[in-house]
């Protein structure tokens, strides 16, 4: 059960200093600032851990913690996280050694110190986050958390209904061990090839073509289109995107943060 927020604290405020909570709430994607302040009349904001129901409450969102329902807000102003669309035949890195095009040539040196989050195989493309965020891109990659992504992928050859419906109960065995899908449906087939949506939470090496290409359907393309709550969208291939308060929030919440 959290504190009321003290006397101790309202020190900063009174300097003048910080941002008004509605007004912080507000850029984060919460909606208008009269929502906002209802939000915190109802006692659903925390600020370091204490309770706030008193309106025009100051915060220092580089050295405070919010919470909204339990759930943290970050709006550090120096971290930026991405939305990137791979093109094929760019490395999953944003630097190569032997000069082959990588992140870096597409986002440039913008951004400070910002990294990947995941990646994809050299021949695959889509969706790829990135953040000089730490904390976030930590939880993101941990096992722990099996961030779900969703996947288009044609394949070699006419696959049945019936083997998607085997992916999801039983899955195949590889190298590394059984692996099962999350989801797995046909968008279109014909006699060459099948198009499949699927969704999985492993990170593992080339899971997708591995998996399929275990089972006779090798993968001629895949793009991925979902990491979390984050989608790729109509974002155009080789560009990038910055991501809204409220895709970082429900992304931080999808982790753990």
């Amino acid at each position: 059960m959290p504190h009321i927020y003290s006397q101790a604290r309202k020190q900063y405020e009174n300097d003048g200093e910080g941002i008004r909570l509605q007004k912080l709430l507000a850029q984060a994607g919460f909606g208008s600032r009269r929502k906002c302040e209802e939000m915190i009349t109802d006692g659903r904001v925390e600020v370091d851990g204490e309770l706030v129901t008193e309106l025009g409450t100051r915060v220092d969102p580089k050295h405070q913690q919010v919470r909204v329902d339990g759930s943290r807000i970050r709006l550090n102003p120096r971290h930026i996280t991405l939305a990137l669309n791979k093109p094929r035949k760019v490395l999953s890195t944003m630097d190569d050694p032997k000069g082959r095009y990588t992140l870096r040539d597409i986002v440039g040196d913008k951004y400070d110190r910002i990294f990947h989050m995941g990646r994809l195989d050299y021949d695959s493309e889509g969706l790829i986050l990135m953040t000089n965020d730490g904390e976030l891109s930590q939880h993101v990659m941990h096992p722990k958390y099996e961030v779900e992504k969703t996947y288009i992928a044609t394949l070699e050859g006419h696959m049945s209904g019936t083997v998607c419906r085997r992916l999801i109960r039983t899955g195949v065995q590889l190298d590394d061990g059984w692996i099962k899908l999350d989801h797995c449906s046909i968008i279109d087939s014909n006699r060459e090839q099948t198009i499949v949506k699927v969704v999985l939470h492993s990170g593992r090496n080339r899971i997708v073509r591995r998996i399929f290409g275990a089972i006779g359907f090798p993968v001629k393309r895949l793009v991925r289109t979902q990491i979390g709550p984050i989608k790729l969208g109509d974002l155009k291939s080789g560009s990038y995107r910055i991501l809204s308060q409220t895709e970082v929030r429900a992304l931080s919440k999808e982790v753990g943060l």
